[in-house]
């Protein structure tokens, strides 16, 4: 592992622009061939029909496709993007076209207009499925989907009077586009094929925003995310709301393409299509979405040859590209691509300095722990615990195992709420705040265990803690990746801005946590003990690192078990045991303390020594 005291890396111009790496205005060649290959495919597909004089069952194969389709890319907004489970698209997919067929028919009303009043439908629908993820998650999210999809399916068949019910609704009319009629299904196939392209566009551009990375960071942790300073339950309502308004849109184009509809359309097995679809092509890419959806189409069709045994081919077809391409089949391509592709090219240029947003002339404490109790049951993880930190100090917390170290930390930032006490940072009770919020009033965190976004590059991963609601800039991608290379610089890390986190060794991991830390102007870093598994080397190097940070007026609240370590960077030490203070004082204090070498060391050993 490099020093972390020197600056390692040439960098990216202050502009904060994108990388030199293969890269035309932000697109790395990937995402161009992606694009390249989806505007043949828009542009080839509405004249395939006329190139083999293919039937009227061949168009409809074609609408079938390019309508599920826009409906697959919100699974990849939700479950390809955000990591949660939804088993109710189908749903959504129908509200969109119910909104279409009943309001054109029994309404009269214009197609555009019924169409928007479909995709509100579902979106709304997508927003209140969305707040149940506050309290569920994992196979209980995936229950609820499943029970909103069958409710679905039984007011549809069930209730007559303003669905038709089993009978469905027919005679749905197609839209016009400045006065012409596309009743003609080629015309109609193209704009079915222009919205699912513009749709494509905007699920590729979404990780790139704020909030695409925002979703990608909580589905690859979720209380890093949170600690962070994301809003992970706003992220996730989000995320449903879209996935459900794409399939709103998808839907009223299916019921104008196909001028009928029926509950059968939008039941429980179409909802599995559409999920194995995306995970089919790869649901964290709009492009695998949609190769999965033409694919999952397509595949019966041309499994037919087997007659009655294609159906067991098609199922058995289906399972081992799952089996053995579990990052569908735009991962296997991008895999291969990530093989054959140059090395990408160092950011240059030169990085603007990281800037502390630490208030020098304030001399009140920056933190204050008054009475805080965390209770398990009748276990008394932390009990009354006192605790002042200056401003601009290292203060650590130290204790034997079980002393209650880590508890104390996650009740400070929120992690666990406090059963008694207060906690204020720069005089503000932040007792009863999120994660978020006490990310937004300036507390950074690491994890003794390390907690990053394996999949995301060093860049992005240090980006998302820049994001936080404190940070003036959190709204500007330039200003963002400044700072984000400006914090990795710091650490030592610029170097490795593009590389993607989970190859990084550990060390290294170590460093792009504090800097994701850094990134979002922090008043108060928590350090979890930041040495864990590293080396002596790098732990001075640390130590360096611990050092300029005190020295840029930076506050640490430290636990760590390395006492030389903790001799070497800490103004005041603190020491738990049982989860309560028994001592508190400078380090040369505290190496004396009876109290504390009991705690470490044993009654009988101190009776012996003395």
């Amino acid at each position: 592992m490099k020093p972390i005291t020197s600056v390692q890396v040439p960098a990216q111009p202050a502009s904060g622009g994108a990388s030199q790496a293969p890269v035309i205005a932000g697109m790395t060649a990937s995402s161009l061939l992606g694009i390249a290959l989806l505007v043949l495919f828009a542009i080839a597909l509405p004249f395939i029909p006329w190139l083999f004089h293919v039937n009227q069952y061949v168009l409809n194969i074609f609408m079938q496709a390019a309508t599920y389709g826009v409906a697959v890319l919100g699974m990849t907004v939700v479950l390809g993007y955000t990591g949660q489970i939804n088993l109710a698209q189908a749903a959504f997919f129908g509200l969109g076209a119910y909104a279409v067929a009943l309001g054109t028919v029994v309404y009269g009303l214009n197609f555009w207009v019924a169409l928007l009043i479909g995709i509100a439908m579902a979106g709304v629908a997508g927003f209140v499925l969305g707040l149940t993820t506050l309290r569920l998650g994992g196979h209980y999210l995936a229950m609820v989907t499943i029970s909103f999809q069958q409710i679905f399916d039984l007011v549809m068949v069930n209730w007559g009077a303003v669905t038709r019910g089993p009978d469905g609704v027919a005679g749905i009319a197609r839209p016009s586009i400045f006065g012409y009629a596309l009743t003609d299904d080629r015309a109609y196939l193209l704009l079915c094929v222009a919205v699912l392209y513009a749709m494509i566009c905007l699920v590729w551009w979404l990780p790139r925003s704020r909030i695409g990375r925002a979703m990608r960071a909580v589905r690859e942790n979720e209380m890093a995310a949170e600690v962070a300073g994301v809003a992970t339950l706003r992220v996730k309502v989000i995320a449903f709301t879209m996935c459900a308004a794409l399939a709103g849109i998808g839907g009223g184009l299916y019921a104008a393409g196909f001028a009928y509809v029926s509950p059968d359309n939008f039941n429980f097995k179409v909802a599995i299509e559409f999920m194995t679809m995306a995970l089919l092509g790869g649901a964290q890419s709009p492009f695998g979405s949609a190769l999965g959806t033409v694919l999952l189409i397509l595949l019966p069709e041309w499994l037919r040859f087997l007659r009655e045994a294609y159906l067991a081919a098609y199922g058995l077809a289906v399972i081992l590209i799952m089996v053995f391409m579990p990052e569908g089949i735009w991962g296997i391509a991008k895999a291969v691509w990530f093989r054959i592709r140059k090395p990408r090219i160092p950011v240059t240029g030169p990085i603007i300095p990281l800037a502390f947003d630490v208030p020098s002339e304030s001399t009140s404490p920056i933190l204050e722990l008054r009475n805080v109790q965390k209770h398990f049951g009748g276990v008394k993880a932390v009990d009354g615990l006192d605790i002042v930190v200056q401003r601009g100090t290292v203060h650590a917390l130290i204790g034997p195992n079980g002393s209650g170290k880590t508890t104390s930390l996650n009740v400070l930032n929120g992690i666990y709420s406090a059963t008694a006490g207060q906690i204020l940072v720069d005089g503000i009770d932040i007792t009863r705040m999120s994660p978020h919020d006490r990310a937004a009033q300036g507390v950074g965190r690491t994890f003794q265990n390390i907690r990053l976004f394996p999949a995301l590059t060093v860049l992005e991963n240090v980006m998302v803690g820049a994001q936080r609601e404190n940070n003036p800039i959190a709204r500007n991608s330039a200003a963002l990746r400044e700072r984000a290379l400006s914090a990795l610089e710091f650490v030592g890390m610029a170097e490795r801005a593009h590389d993607i986190v989970k190859g990084l060794p550990y060390g290294h991991q170590r460093l792009v946590e504090i800097a994701r830390a850094l990134a979002g102007h922090p008043k108060l870093l928590l350090l979890d003990e930041p040495a864990a598994g590293l080396n002596q080397t790098e732990k001075q190097a640390l130590v360096g690192l611990l050092k300029r940070l005190r020295g840029h007026g930076l506050t640490i609240f430290l636990i760590e078990h390395d006492m030389r370590l903790i001799m070497q960077v800490s103004d005041k030490i603190s020491v738990l045991n049982f989860g309560r203070k028994i001592a508190e004082g400078s380090p040369q204090e505290i190496m004396k303390h009876p109290e504390v070498i009991k705690a470490y060391l044993g009654e009988e050993v101190v009776h012996a020594a003395a």
